[in-house]
């Protein structure tokens, strides 16, 4: 193979988030175990495992929120265990959570130009004022709210106070508010919880379409095997903070050391057999 195309293939395959070793301790709980894992731009990578496999762990890490013990964390050859969490989002990573953690008292759109604070450059002070560059600045930020609202879907509650939306709308302005920070990878925690299976495939297809739309790259974990089988690129599977398989979601999801620590040895058995029994 010549020089050049070494280079091309290397390209290819570079990582836009590289995980190393990382290993993360909580007293004698070690809740990630020496974890590599590569996620690519333009990717949708799904992490699926039982509650306290270290899924959540791993992303409050890339995020900021928990500093390992171990390993190295890189973001497009950055490395981010020397970056706050502000610069962090700066950097092009968003995030999402579990339990939403909106500005419950404000509206959809102001939690969104909230969002932006860390694109904007206007100090405070300048902010105070009612002219200048603080107001083009906030002008700019709410017509860029308004785009990733309309993009969602939900740019008829713009001016709905977020704490008095139903839970799914919540969800939604939560992924809203990762995208409004023009990210390059958003993680997702759990973005399905709580939606009606009928509106499980239309949201994969919203995922698809932010992706390719907005150019992000997304990191999700979740329990629903549905969606996960439906847009995720790359499945990893963890367990006790260690990695039991990576692949496609047929190849990760059918690993016999997957179907070991889900359903038991028995179990794994039965499963085998209901896929040879699928391929007849």
């Amino acid at each position: 193979m010549s020089e050049i195309s070494e280079m091309s293939d290397q390209g290819a395959d570079k990582a836009l988030l590289d995980v190393r070793g990382l290993t993360v301790r909580f007293g004698g709980l070690v809740a990630l175990n020496a974890l590599d894992l590569r996620v690519r731009e333009g990717q949708i990578f799904a992490l699926v495992g039982p509650n306290g496999a270290g899924k959540t762990t791993l992303l409050n890490c890339v995020s900021g929120f928990t500093q390992p013990s171990a390993g190295s964390l890189t973001f497009d050859g950055v490395d981010l265990l020397a970056l706050p969490r502000r610069q962090r989002a700066a950097l092009g990573i968003g995030r999402t959570f579990q339990n939403v953690q909106l500005f419950a008292s404000m509206t959809v759109l102001d939690n969104l130009v909230a969002a932006q604070h860390a694109h904007l450059r206007a100090n405070f002070a300048a902010s105070l004022l009612p002219f200048g560059p603080a107001i083009a600045e906030d002008r700019r930020a709410r017509a860029h709210g308004r785009e990733i609202l309309e993009l969602l879907g939900i740019a008829r509650y713009a001016n709905a106070v977020a704490g008095a939306l139903p839970f799914g709308v919540q969800k939604l302005v939560g992924v809203a508010r990762a995208l409004a920070l023009r990210p390059r990878l958003v993680l997702l925690d759990e973005p399905a919880a709580g939606m009606p299976q009928t509106e499980v495939a239309q949201f994969a297809g919203a995922l698809r379409r932010w992706r390719d739309e907005l150019h992000v790259t997304f990191m999700l974990i979740e329990h629903n095997m549905s969606l996960v089988q439906s847009v995720a690129e790359t499945v990893s599977v963890l367990d006790y903070g260690r990695k039991l398989a990576e692949g496609t979601p047929a190849e990760a999801l059918a690993n016999p050391a997957v179907l070991e620590a889900y359903l038991g040895s028995a179990g794994a058995r039965e499963g085998a057999h209901a896929d040879a029994h699928a391929e007849r």
